[in-house]
């Protein structure tokens, strides 16, 4: 697991993505301009959520988010996103 000094904010959580994938399951490489962005990741971070809204999600949680969904950023090297709970589809 990885440990970030970081703390999101009411409904924000932090997520490492997963690496996007390499090759294709018949063995084909992808090259780095073809590969999708990952929508998988681990939860990282979470903030204390709404008043009404209590946050659901909790660090070492695997999740499935859409495509286009939060913010990228860079802290000490490696690649977050911070996205709001409600862009998480799924905990898988």
């Amino acid at each position: 697991m990885s440990e970030v000094n970081i703390k999101p904010l009411a409904d924000r959580v932090v997520v490492l993505p997963a690496e996007a994938e390499t090759k294709t399951a018949s063995g084909i490489y992808i090259p780095d301009t073809a590969k999708e962005k990952p929508q998988r990741g681990t939860v990282v971070a979470v903030g204390n959520g709404k008043k009404d809204e209590p946050i659901t999600v909790k660090v070492g949680d695997s999740v499935l988010y859409g495509k286009y969904a939060g913010t990228e950023v860079q802290i000490d090297g490696k690649d977050f996103l911070i996205m709001r709970e409600s862009d998480i589809f799924a905990i898988v």
